[in-house]
C-alpha cells in the first residue's frame, strides 16, 4: 500500500522556467509542478497543494511560521505519511532550520528544490521530488526533523548549508556530510535519529539583525543600532569568536539596554570558543555576557534566537538555549 505524501509547492526555480524572450528565469507556466504528478504517484500516493508562489528571497520568518502552521493543520487533519516542500534555493536552508526548531512531529518533513529550472539542460528539479518523495514516504525518515533533500543526498536541516551558486550539488553539511542517501534500491541512512530541540512559536516577529565582522571595521556600522528597536544581534566573528575591539563600546551599550548579542563564526566549519583572552577576543566577549552560538552559521543563529526570544528574554535561559547550538 502506498503511502500518502502531500507536497507544499512554495515557488522557487523549480516550478519556473527559462524564457526564451530574455534567457530569464521566470514563473511561465504556474502548472510545472502539477506536471510531474504522474511520475510521482509511481512512489507514493502524493497529493499537491500550492501554498505560496515566491521567488526565496522573498521568504521571511512571518512565512516561514505560516507554513509552519499549514503544516501542522494538515497533518492534525489528514495522516498524511509525509510532507515535501519545494521551496526556492536561496533561503532553503534558513526555511528549513526554522521548521525544524518549531515543528514537533513524527512524520517527516522534507524540502527539496532545483538549481536549473524545468525547461533548461539537466534540469534537477524532477529527480529532486522523486528523491524527495520517496524520503518522506519511507518510515525510516520519521522522528529525524526536518530534512533537505537534494543530488539524491539526505541532509538534516540543522548542519546543510547552500555552497554552491549554480551547482547542482549545491547543498552540502561541510564537517558533517549527509545523514542518508537515496539509492535506486531505497534509503540508506548513515546515522540513528539525533535529539532536537523544540521551540513553539505564534508570530517569528522579533527583530534580530545579522552583522558580518571584517578587519577594521567602523563602529559607526553599528552604532545606529542603538536607536533601533532591535530584539536581538548576531554577529559573524573571526576564527573561533573574535572581533575588532573599535566595536566593543557599541555592543557593550546594546547588551546594557537587554539586548541579547549572539556571536558565531563567519568559517563555515568549527564551534565558537571563549579561547583567546586578548581585547576582542572570545574570553573578553563571554565576560561582556556575549552568548556563544556553538557551530551555527549567522543566517541559523539568527532564526534560533528569533524562536529563542519568543520563550523567554532571560540572559542565563538564552546561553542555555545556544548551548546546545
Amino acid at each position: 500500500m502506498y503511502q500518502k505524501v502531500l507536497v507544499l509547492n512554495t515557488g522557487g526555480t523549480i516550478a519556473m522556467s527559462v524564457d526564451e524572450s530574455d534567457a530569464a528565469v521566470k514563473l511561465l507556466d504556474g502548472q510545472v509542478l502539477q506536471k510531474t504528478l504522474p511520475e510521482l504517484k509511481r512512489y507514493a500516493d502524493v497529493t499537491m497543494k500550492k501554498f505560496l508562489q515566491l521567488p526565496s528571497p522573498h521568504m521571511t520568518p512571518a512565512l516561514m511560521n505560516r507554513l509552519r502552521a499549514a503544516i501542522e493543520r494538515e497533518l492534525a487533519q489528514f495522516p498524511w505519511d509525509g510532507v515535501v516542500v519545494t521551496h526556492g534555493t536561496d533561503t532553503l536552508e534558513e526555511t528549513a532550520y526554522f521548521l525544524d526548531l518549531t515543528l514537533s512531529l513524527e512524520a517527516p518533513v522534507v524540502l527539496t528544490g532545483a538549481m536549473r529550472s524545468s525547461s533548461e539542460p539537466g534540469a534537477d528539479g524532477l529527480a529532486n521530488l522523486i528523491a524527495s518523495v520517496r524520503t518522506a514516504a519511507d518510515t525510516a525518515s520519521r522522528q529525524r526533523g526536518v530534512l533537505v533533500v537534494f543530488h539524491d543526498e539526505i541532509h538534516s536541516a540543522r548542519h546543510v548549508t547552500k555552497i554552491h551558486t549554480s551547482s547542482t550539488a549545491a547543498f552540502q553539511s561541510p564537517g558533517h556530510g549527509p545523514v542518508g542517501i537515496v539509492s535506486k534500491q531505497g534509503l540508506h541512512y548513515f546515522h540513528p535519529p539525533a535529539k532536537r530541540e523544540h521551540y513553539p512559536v505564534a508570530s517569528a516577529d522579533a527583530n534580530v539583525p545579522l552583522i558580518k565582522a571584517v578587519a577594521g571595521m567602523d563602529p559607526a556600522w553599528l552604532a545606529f543600532l542603538l536607536e533601533q528597536p532591535i530584539d536581538g544581534l548576531v554577529i559573524e566573528g573571526f576564527g573561533m569568536g573574535n572581533l575588532p575591539p573599535a566595536i566593543l563600546p557599541t555592543l557593550e551599550k546594546l547588551l546594557q539596554k537587554g539586548v541579547p548579542v549572539v556571536l558565531v563564526s563567519r568559517c563555515c566549519q568549527g564551534l565558537v570558543q571563549d579561547v583567546y583572552g586578548y581585547e576582542g577576543g572570545g574570553r573578553h566577549l563571554k565576560k561582556m555576557g556575549v552568548i556563544f552560538g556553538g557551530g551555527l552559521n549567522g543566517p541559523k543563529a539568527r532564526l534560533k534566537l528569533i524562536a529563542a526570544l519568543e520563550q523567554t528574554r532571560d540572559f542565563q535561559q538564552l546561553q542555555a538555549f545556544f548551548a546546545t547550538a
